[in-house]
């Protein structure tokens, strides 16, 4: 016995070791300014993204390499979800953000990299749609990135009163997770334009053939810069050290003409105006880091907020994360208990039907069927369907999932039931339907709750994929508003609420199962 002991020992001190190492050989690596990670969105092309070779490649990407291979460091690209990018970058899980981001509106919020790319908001729609100009966006339903610079053109406090008028005079403004969900939307016709940076537009028109076009009326103009962590520019000065070196040798020039970016990008004539001192960027930076330097605060107090205001914006989240639940609950348990009649028929090609059908909904992720359900119309049959749609794919999606799980439950609940008991019903004279419904029924319910209440609490988490779809639920809202106010907090709340919902579901159902105690 003892020697199993240390052997078991031996064992857990080994693979601590091993593992440790590796950690360890990292964070020295990284204390000594030898790993550089770069945090990008990789549905971000050309800029970012990931292509058919599964490799991560871009413009951005192409520089960050070109800057790590002249100072020897390690390049670490790391995808990450653009609603949290602030919290990746105030964590130290990344030490810059570079993939198209726009500096206009956020001078004050990060450590920048002067401007190397000269960008510009612009709108797209399919051709023969009959808009030709920014004014035929009125009554239409407009879709952009989340966090994105499309979507501060048109809401954030910077936005120009034409623009706000116009948001004001769209239908709907929607908000998607990447760009290709955005041009599904515009494709299958429940948007009518997309709005976004032009450069990624330039991209992405001329990748899909002649089915889109770019309208000629630009919606803003920005800039594209690198952001470090507000006070880092000794890791901003070395990379625009480098950048420089790249600018004289030509090989900036060089890795923007391979990528089609040649007239966009101005980081030549940004570092001069910073050297001269003509940079209105560069004087507002070094204003803002002083001030943040010497508080540390003061930024972050200017977009505090109070807890009740986060919940009171969370306010219309939460009843569509209540919607979503109810009527999924709704729809999906009654329907489960039909497919575990088709799932125990004795008709083979039926009692099939369901295998496949349950096989397919368990063995594939939920959002792709949700991204089923709503595309699969228009891209299978041709079908329009209106925007209203968006919703009801959503319960629609989640329905046929949760009842694949439900029918599974239920049938080890039916089968669980003693044969004998179905044999004396038989002898008593019951007919099947009461047999079912009088005896076996109410032993079924008593015996699925457990695993039951745990698809229910599943399903009050699940209620978050329902962003696929462009549908903001309350943990969506929650990323939003952390985004936009550079705080934590926001998504805190959405925890506490998770919890508290899934406390009260554990409560009501652990009652009803005690109140299912009958012959106790």
């Amino acid at each position: 016995m003892k020697q199993k002991k240390w052997i078991a020992w031996f064992m857990i001190l080994a693979l601590t070791i091993t593992f440790a190492m590796p950690l360890t050989a990292w964070a020295e690596k990284k204390k000594n300014g030898d790993t550089f990670i770069v945090g990008f969105d990789a549905e971000f092309p050309p800029y970012g993204y990931k292509d058919d070779n599964g490799e991560y490649v871009g413009f951005d990407l192409s520089l960050a390499e070109e800057v790590c291979k002249r100072r020897g460091w390690t390049l670490v690209k790391q995808p990450i979800d653009w609603d949290s990018k602030d919290m990746e970058l105030n964590s130290g899980s990344i030490d810059c953000i570079w993939n198209g981001f726009t500096m206009n509106g956020r001078e004050s919020a990060y450590t920048w990299s002067v401007p190397y790319v000269d960008n510009s908001q612009v709108v797209i729609v399919k051709r023969n749609s009959g808009i030709s100009k920014l004014t035929d966006l009125v009554g239409k339903t407009v879709v952009v990135q989340a966090d994105s610079s499309a979507l501060a053109a048109f809401t954030s406090e910077d936005a120009s009163e034409e623009n706000k008028a116009l948001c004001e005079s769209f239908k709907e403004l929607q908000q998607v997770s990447d760009y290709n969900s955005a041009f599904m939307n515009l494709e299958s016709g429940m948007v009518d334009a997309i709005c976004m940076d032009i450069g990624v537009a330039n991209y992405q028109v001329k990748s899909r053939g002649d089915t889109f076009t770019i309208l000629e009326e630009l919606v803003s103009s920005e800039a594209y810069g690198i952001g470090f962590k507000l006070g880092n520019e000794a890791l901003r000065d070395q990379v625009e050290e480098t950048l420089q070196e790249m600018v004289a040798d030509g090989t900036f020039d060089q890795i923007a003409d391979e990528w089609g970016l040649s007239d966009c990008i101005c980081l030549a004539k940004a570092l001069e105006e910073k050297e001269n001192g003509t940079a209105d960027y560069a004087k507002e930076d070094e204003i803002t880091s002083g001030e943040n330097k010497e508080t540390g605060l003061e930024e972050n107090d200017g977009k505090s907020l109070l807890v009740m205001d986060i919940v009171s914006q969370l306010g219309k989240g939460m009843l569509a994360t209540l919607a979503i639940f109810v009527l999924t609950l709704l729809f999906s348990m009654p329907l489960g208990l039909l497919l575990t009649f088709v799932r125990m028929s004795k008709w083979k090609p039926v009692q099939w039907i369901a295998k496949i059908y349950i096989s397919i909904m368990r063995g594939t992720p939920l959002m792709l069927q949700l991204l089923v359900v709503f595309f699969g119309p228009f891209y299978l049959f041709g079908v329009h369907l209106s925007n209203s749609y968006r919703f009801y794919a959503v319960i629609i999606g989640f329905s046929l999932n949760y009842a694949a799980y439900f029918a599974e439950i239920y049938r080890a609940g039916i089968q669980s039931v003693p044969q004998g008991q179905r044999e004396a019903a038989m002898v008593l004279g019951y007919s099947r339907i009461q047999t079912f419904g009088k005896i076996i029924f109410p032993q079924m319910v008593k015996r699925v709750m457990p695993p039951v209440t745990n698809e229910i609490i599943t399903l009050v988490k699940d209620t978050s994929l329902a962003f696929a779809l462009a549908y903001t639920e309350m943990f969506t809202l929650a990323k939003q508003i952390a985004a936009a106010n550079t705080s934590i907090m926001p998504l805190f709340i959405a925890g506490v609420f998770y919890y508290i919902f899934n406390f009260l579901v554990a409560f009501v159902m652990e009652w009803i199962e005690k109140k299912l105690d009958y012959y106790r």
